[in-house]
């Protein structure tokens, strides 16, 4: 991406260390353990991330919310990044960011953790976790009239639309060519490349030919399905001749 291009990750929902070992074996750069809405508890977190690694994939985070704890504890499991969502304003946003940094950069809770192999890569993790990856979800209206605001917040990395959150806040749940959803995508998208921040959306359900026509109307960090998603895709028709 700093050279211009786009990055394809995919997301993870399903609490299965299996499927995150095939997903992180299938070419994503990226895969995203969703802890909003998925049903992975920090217990097997460790063990999805180790699975994704496998593979080459770097292990990402969508968080539940932007608390402190919730960064800390995504990140101390070794997250290389973290996808915030909801995020309205530049308080918010400067928040999360402040509290994802380690010292003295930021204030996040220094130990022994994952991610420093439990104290063995202390002194290098101490410069790694100064810049974890940040990816900022836009996801309603309040954030689409801040966007400018929010994309001038020293730290962020990439911002990623979300879809249905964001189409509903508009008032046209899952209607994608709705045209005041898609004023509001040009809109994102015209600040980031004002901003020169990467931008994407998630494309939930894929179709064929979706990656290659996102990328030629402009996004450079591109979410692509759903573990489960891809799985109930295999499945229809299964009884067809």
């Amino acid at each position: 991406m700093n050279s211009g291009g786009c990055t394809i990750g995919s997301w993870i929902q399903l609490p299965s260390v299996a499927t995150a070992e095939i997903m992180g074996q299938a070419g994503y750069e990226w895969i995203a353990v969703d802890l909003e809405h998925g049903s992975i508890s920090l217990e097997t977190l460790c063990g999805i991330f180790r699975a994704i690694e496998l593979g080459g994939s770097l292990p990402f985070a969508r968080i539940q919310d932007s608390l402190p704890m919730s960064c800390r504890s995504a990140l101390d499991a070794g997250a290389a990044g973290l996808i915030i969502p909801t995020i309205s304003n530049v308080n918010q946003l400067e928040n999360v960011i402040i509290q994802s940094r380690l010292p003295p950069k930021g204030v996040r809770g220094v130990g022994f953790c994952r991610a420093n192999m439990y104290g063995k890569n202390f002194s290098s993790y101490q410069v790694q976790g100064q810049s974890p990856y940040i990816v900022a979800m836009i996801e309603n209206k309040a954030a689409v009239e801040e966007i400018s605001a929010i994309l001038s917040v020293d730290g962020l990395d990439a911002v990623l639309v979300g879809p249905y959150d964001l189409s509903a806040s508009l008032g046209c749940t899952g209607q994608f060519e709705c045209q005041v959803f898609k004023k509001a995508l040009e809109t994102i998208m015209v600040e980031c490349k004002k901003k020169n921040i990467p931008y994407g959306i998630h494309i939930v359900e894929p179709k064929k030919g979706s990656i290659d026509k996102a990328i030629a109307s402009g996004n450079r960090f591109l979410a692509h399905g759903i573990d489960a998603v891809f799985l109930l895709e295999s499945l229809k028709g299964w009884r067809q001749k």
